[in-house]
């Protein structure tokens, strides 16, 4: 049998924008009903292929050929809005469904009406209703829910809405930019699982390591305006890039020997007459060979949360305490304690609490009944998506951090910053021209700059890509203090936590699984009824306490090689420091001493890098072999 054709081929793609190429001679082909994930670093051009892809836009070369009766389908920007219900807005999105059921409705010709219906059932109208009821329910609306109008909901629920309605359409080929934004991590988990089982062609942008992981078997990265499909997932893809990475720089290193060889031969021989032609020759192969480009590395801004002071337990207690807003009720008969070692994630639908709990352990909620009990010197910070809002536009990083902390010195504002990947000159840019990523760093430096003790974190991710969640993971693993989240990527909660919170039907327990025990759960194929909690094994405990051990264990190596990046990088800025004011010539002729010290000063610098570079491989080394895994 033959293989179905391509679906989507793009073919010498060169697009622009003011002049710069954003894709350039790029090619790839997705095979008719192959799942892919398209990744690359901030402004590599996946959402300009999406739009190219559609239509929206169009390529200055190059062309992209899709077959003339596919149905396409893409997340909407804007959200739905008006009086129509939920249900029936989804149902609206099929424009031939919903003609059909009104034409069912209002027809009064026998032979027409009959078609509408042999129509109907050959496109599974009658199923329809009940088909968007499950795409809603699993974005998180229940029945009565469904039945209220759009423009009750907020701007984010609406954006749940068209994530239904583009699902409900069922197009040949589905694209997806970051659909998970919107979704808490009970909707993020149910998306997964419908997607990989989607039967159409999927091509899915997200930063959500794990949908890449459960619901595509290809890779199609973007870089530097090229394509490379991989097939696998993205764990996968990351494997086979770091072996690409390995055996290009065995090849460069080859290479430069070679080169290093050769260029020694024409040196000594070039003007010997009885080598000059060999020489010659060799000239020719030197200039024939052509560099092995090194795989650019997404760039590696560090997040470092300073420690805290050391602090006696409880950090946190409340016995029987209700919380909500006036007369209403969220929470209640809560009895609850957090230590100064405690990761926990809170686990549970929006709207059940767990924001609400976040705020009043940050103290902008008083608690209704019940009795608090904390220790006055406990310092909390406190990260939320919404107080991007809070900050002022027209100020800078620098601006923001000093007002919060106006006791320290510039240098202390700048250490601070830098430990979340501001430099110099980022520091005095307008937050008004921060990416998103940008702002959201920002705001993790200004919830640490007091060094708390207490970590709590409502969706951080949002806005950071791939390797800046992974340096999320790795900066509160290195973190001594205590740590509360809430998430919708569940590789965030997988890495990082060791306990598990259920926010849900206003109480607060403890949920004894891990996150693949509560994704059953969600999903509704617990084995008991009702998709009640599934009790762990004693394996799956067993991995827990493994992870957490294994976070402690290494934690100070990573601290170490951390600090040792940053003394690198500070000995660095002393010696173009230095390398810059040599670089005047008059100093020479007026200060000769002056030149001499600090010459002496440069080779001072470069040994204090040298030793410091040898140390931190040392550091990597062992770090490498502390994380590798044990042998069977």
């Amino acid at each position: 049998m033959l293989k179905d054709p391509p679906l989507i081929h793009i073919d010498a793609l060169t697009y622009r924008i003011a002049g710069r190429p954003i894709l350039e001679d790029a090619s790839a082909t997705i095979d008719s009903g192959h799942h892919v994930g398209l990744v690359g670093r901030n402004g590599a051009g996946k959402t300009t292929l999406l739009r190219l892809i559609t239509g929206q836009i169009e390529a200055d070369q190059g062309a992209i050929r899709l077959p003339a009766k596919a149905r396409l389908g893409i997340t909407q920007q804007e959200a739905p809005d008006g009086p129509e219900s939920l249900i029936a807005t989804v149902m609206n999105a099929d424009r031939e469904l919903a003609d059909l059921l009104h034409a069912a409705d209002h027809e009064v010709d026998p032979d027409r009406l009959g078609q509408i219906h042999a129509r109907l059932a050959q496109t599974d109208g009658y199923a329809a209703e009940a088909r968007a009821a499950r795409l809603l329910a699993g974005l998180g609306f229940d029945h009565p829910a469904q039945q209220r109008a759009c423009s009750e909901y907020s701007g984010g629920w609406r954006m749940r809405v068209a994530l239904a309605a583009l699902l409900f359409t069922q197009p040949d080929i589905l694209l997806l930019d970051e659909p998970t934004n919107h979704l808490d991590l009970e909707a993020t988990l149910w998306l997964e699982d419908y997607l990989r089982r989607y039967r159409g062609t999927v091509l899915i942008v997200s930063h959500d390591r794990n949908l890449l992981n459960n619901s595509v078997g290809e890779i199609l990265h973007l870089d530097h305006g090229k394509m490379t499909l991989y097939t696998g997932t993205y764990d996968q893809f990351e494997n086979a890039r770091r072996e690409r990475a390995a055996q290009d720089a065995k090849q460069r290193t080859r290479q430069l020997a070679e080169q290093a060889r050769i260029q020694k031969f024409v040196d000594r021989f070039r003007y010997t007459a009885s080598k000059a032609r060999q020489a010659q020759s060799r000239l020719k192969v030197l200039a024939r060979m052509q560099p092995v480009v090194e795989l650019a590395g997404e760039e590696r801004t560090p997040i470092t949360f300073p420690a805290p002071d050391e602090m006696a337990p409880p950090l946190f207690s409340c016995e029987d305490v209700s919380l909500g807003y006036g007369d209403l009720t969220v929470l209640n008969n809560l009895n609850l304690r957090i230590d100064p070692d405690d990761r926990i994630a809170l686990l549970g639908a929006n709207g059940n609490g767990k924001s609400t709990f976040i705020r009043f352990l940050a103290g902008r909620l008083a608690e209704q009944s019940g009795t608090v009990t904390r220790p006055k010197k406990l310092r909390v910070g406190y990260f939320a998506q919404y107080q991007v809002d809070e900050l002022d536009i027209t100020a800078t990083p620098f601006d923001e951090l000093s007002r919060r902390r106006p006791k320290d010195n510039p240098q202390m504002i700048r250490n601070q910053l830098g430990g979340f990947g501001f430099a110099k000159e980022k520091s005095e840019t307008a937050v008004s021209s921060l990416s998103g990523g940008e702002k959201a760093r920002l705001l993790l430096s200004l919830m640490s700059c007091d060094r708390p003790h207490l970590l709590l974190l409502d969706e951080p991710t949002n806005h950071l890509d791939v390797v800046a969640r992974e340096l999320l993971v790795e900066a509160l693993n290195d973190f001594p203090g205590a740590v509360i989240l809430v998430s919708h990527d569940p590789h965030l909660i997988e890495t990082t936590v060791d306990r598990l919170w259920l926010v849900d039907g206003g109480g607060i327990e403890s949920f004894d699984g891990d996150i693949g025990d509560y994704r059953d759960r969600v999903l509704g194929r617990s084995e008991e009824n009702g998709g009640s909690r599934i009790k762990p094994s004693s394996a799956k405990q067993a991995r827990r306490r493994d992870r957490a051990a294994e976070r402690q264990r290494i934690a100070p190596l990573r601290r170490q090689i951390r600090d040792t990046e940053a003394r690198i990088s500070n000995l660095q800025s002393q010696q173009a420091a230095l390398e810059a004011e040599l670089a005047n010539p008059d100093l020479y002729q007026d200060r000769p001493d002056r030149a001499a010290d600090l010459n002496k000063s440069v080779a001072a610098l470069k040994g204090e890098i040298s030793a410091a570079e040898g140390a931190w491989l040392v550091l990597q080394n062992d770090l490498e072999t502390a994380d590798a895994p044990a042998d069977d």
